[in-house]
């Protein structure tokens, strides 16, 4: 994807990523990480702003004026976990409905750039699915495509 992103910087095993948001509200700290939820090699994608404690907290809202440039910088931190980490499922899906919704419209939105590296997957009445635009899904999974 060829959008503005924030500069990430990642933990030894490139599972944490953190970045700075910047616009009217300040500077926001945000951080990225993937956890391995099964033996399927499925990694949760967990993201959200940072609080006092160190801790990612997915509820808050920022409203910082630059989501476009935030989800640029998330998916760069997928690409990069991927690039590391061949053969393995991202799961998502946001901490309130709304924000899976934000998430499916950011997929669809960059639906070429996404399919061009990522089969994209949308849980549906407690199945998946492959991706279908108009449908509301509640969780997704994204694999790397083999090049």
């Amino acid at each position: 994807m060829k959008l503005p992103k924030y500069q990430l910087k990642s933990g030894q095993e490139l599972s944490s990523y953190e970045f700075i948001s910047e616009g009217p509200k300040g500077l926001i700290k945000k951080q990225v990480q993937f956890t391995l939820i099964n033996e399927e090699r499925a990694y949760n994608l967990a993201f959200g702003d940072e609080d006092e404690t160190g801790a990612i907290n997915d509820l808050a809202i920022s409203d910082n004026g630059d989501s476009e440039k935030v989800l640029a910088t998330v998916i760069a931190a997928v690409y990069a976990f991927c690039s590391k980490h061949q053969d393995i499922w991202i799961y998502a899906t946001g901490s309130t409905r709304a924000r899976t919704r934000l998430y499916q419209m950011g997929i669809a939105k960059y639906w070429e750039d996404i399919t061009e590296y990522f089969e994209v997957y949308g849980e549906f009445n407690e199945e998946w699915e492959y991706f279908e635009f108009g449908k509301n899904y509640t969780s997704f999974l994204a694999k790397q495509k083999i090049h």
